[in-house]
């Protein structure tokens, strides 16, 4: 940079056959521009360094009003990319979550690791906090789909932020059908005591479990139970097992249509249980459906509140569903006293170390 700043020497003009005659009264009254060529040269320089440095300077926020998150090669990241990365067999398994969850999340994936079925995971964020997290510590294994919801209102079970949340579960199921793979979904607050896609007999089009608390017998029918008091089964919608048939498209496009059918309000607070539960009796006839075993996937209500039924088991508990309970911290206490709540002492286990 001196070499430009410095000034070179006058010389003299006698000396110089080509020196420019001295400036005439009228040439000497007319004003100095300050863009000659040398201070066009050192503007150049500046803009020069300035286009080398500027990625390693930090711009102070609210300089610039910026609405759009931070640039990163995942916001372009594709449903389809991130299934053909991390899918085996055609076969994927999905959960989705947004910040709050997660503890959850890698409390769970540490439960599939110990069962080696962690690289068929795939995060569905619904933030690019969570986003840019799960793929900074594990890239490929996350994947946004637009559009972006209001992850803090996604809280509280019961309120509109949660059902919007809930509500997408079945398009982006159905996206992934589409696309050609199988696809087992997962909420977060479980824990894999067993593989459960060794639980998958037959070739049915969905598997799901019952949500109900009553025992069943051990040799129970797999069919899909009667409607309950309110006219529709008790079917948990958080363990789901679908294949790319008419008949796991059929359900999941009745999902959706049942969802919009029963939107949330202050009054009918929904949720997207409901919803599936419908799908599934209003498509009975034409789908291939599949109950799970209890004793392999029992509801958080039975497992969690029948210590002899829990005792008569042993051995047969494949995952365990944290739900009939609400609130976060709760949920982690109850794991904690269950010794299902691995996040404290085997984060070293999950592929995305401690959060």
């Amino acid at each position: 940079m001196s070499m430009f700043l410095h000034q070179r020497s006058l010389q003299n003009a006698l000396s110089d056959p080509f020196a420019a005659p001295p400036p005439s009264s009228a040439n000497s009254k007319r004003p100095i521009s300050i863009l000659t060529p040398t201070t066009l040269l050192i503007l150049l320089c500046l803009l020069m360094v300035v286009g080398v440095f500027s990625p390693w300077v930090t711009i102070p926020h609210g300089i610039f009003s910026v609405s759009k998150p931070s640039v990163s090669k995942w916001n372009s990241y594709t449903l389809d990319q991130a299934l053909s990365f991390v899918a085996k067999n055609d076969t994927v398994i999905v959960c989705i979550v947004s910040q709050p969850y997660l503890p959850f999340l890698n409390n769970w994936l540490i439960s599939i690791t110990r069962h080696n079925r962690h690289d068929m995971v795939l995060v569905i964020a619904e933030d690019y906090a969570s986003l840019y997290k799960v793929n900074d510590r594990w890239p490929g294994h996350a994947v946004l789909i637009p559009p972006v919801l209001d992850a803090e209102s996604a809280h509280k079970f019961g309120s509109q932020g949660f059902f919007n949340f809930t509500a997408r579960r079945p398009s982006h199921l159905l996206k992934i059908l589409e696309l050609g793979y199988s696809v087992m979904y997962n909420d977060v607050d479980m824990v894999w005591l067993g593989d459960p896609l060794l639980q998958l007999e037959g070739n049915h089009d969905v598997y799901f479990t019952d949500d109900m608390i009553p025992i069943k017998p051990l040799n129970h029918s797999h069919a899909l139970p009667p409607p309950g008091k309110k006219g529709r089964p008790y079917i948990c919608s958080c363990m789901i097992f679908l294949r790319p048939t008419d008949g796991g498209k059929l359900v999941l496009r009745k999902w959706i249509e049942e969802l919009q059918n029963q939107p949330w309000s202050r009054t009918q607070k929904s949720n997207d249980q409901p919803a599936f539960n419908w799908a599934l009796m209003k498509t009975a006839k034409e789908v291939d459906l599949y109950l799970l075993p209890q004793a392999a996937f029992p509801t958080g209500g039975l497992y969690f509140k029948n210590k002899t039924w829990v005792k008569e088991t042993k051995g047969m508990h494949v995952i365990i569903h944290n739900n009939y309970i609400v609130g976060f911290e709760k949920k982690i206490k109850r794991f904690r006293d269950y010794g299902l709540w691995l996040a404290d002492d085997h984060a070293d286990e999950s592929p995305l170390g401690r959060i």
